[in-house]
This record gives C-alpha cells, structure tokens and sequence, in this order.
C-alpha cells in the first residue's frame, strides 16, 4: 500500500509540473484530473484554437515515459476527451490534440543548489482512431 501511495505522490506532483510547463507556455489549464464515464484525463489545456488532452507519466527516462502510454490507454484517453468535449459545447469550433508530458528525475542546478523534475512535452503524440464530430 506504502508503495502505490508514494506513486500516486510522484503521479501528482509531475502533473503540477506539467501545469507550470504548460503555463510558462501560454496555455490555460481548462481541467486537472478530468473524470468521465470512460476514464482520467490528467490535463485539458488550451492555447489560441487549440484543445490539448495530455497525459502526464513520470518515469525514469523519456522512453519509458511514452512507452507507458499504450495503445489501451490512448484509446481510452480519446473516449474520454471525446465524452470531456461533449459537455463543453462553448468548445465545440476548436482543434484537439493529445500529447505527453514526460517527467524524469530531478536534474541538478548547481546554480542555484537545487534539483527539480524535468518534463517534456511531445506535441500531437498520437492520434486515436475515434469519429470526432467537430474536429
């Protein structure tokens, strides 16, 4: 039990990482953790015309962090933006897409003697075979 509650800990606190990337970036956080009947979207995000449904993994390398995201799990992060969408109709004329935000282990700023999680984010990582009206 001790070991899912320190990965629940590391989960949330990369997404408030990806929330400050995002921001830093221009974005709006439109929704945090958002619940529909099919699934968790970690972040809904949007800059100018664009919606973006993002998954958020920490993991020790990049690598891991988007192999994590499989193709289950992105089938069900599409039913979920395409169920998030559909209760949000002032959205409807907008773009969507899904990206990752991968975060790694904390990295070293000598600097400023401090260590922090790195994230990077993959625009447009994939794209789920759904029918979108709308899009």
């Amino acid at each position: 039990m001790a070991d899912r509650r320190r990965a629940e800990k590391r989960g949330h606190r990369a997404e408030r990482v990806a929330s400050i990337l995002l921001l830093l970036k221009g974005y709006t956080i439109l929704a945090r953790r958002a619940r529909t009947p099919s699934g968790e979207i970690d972040l809904v995000a949007q800059r100018g015309n664009i919606i973006a449904f993002v998954e958020v993994k920490a993991r020790a390398t990049q690598t891991q962090c988007l192999e994590a995201v499989t193709s289950k799990a992105r089938a069900r992060i599409g039913r979920a933006a395409e169920l998030w969408m559909a209760r949000r109709p002032d959205l409807a004329g907008l773009d969507w897409r899904f990206d990752i935000i991968a975060v790694t282990p904390t990295k070293p700023i000598p600097a400023f003697r401090i260590t922090m999680p790195w994230p990077k984010h993959f625009y447009d990582a994939w794209r789920p075979d759904l029918t979108i009206t709308g899009r």
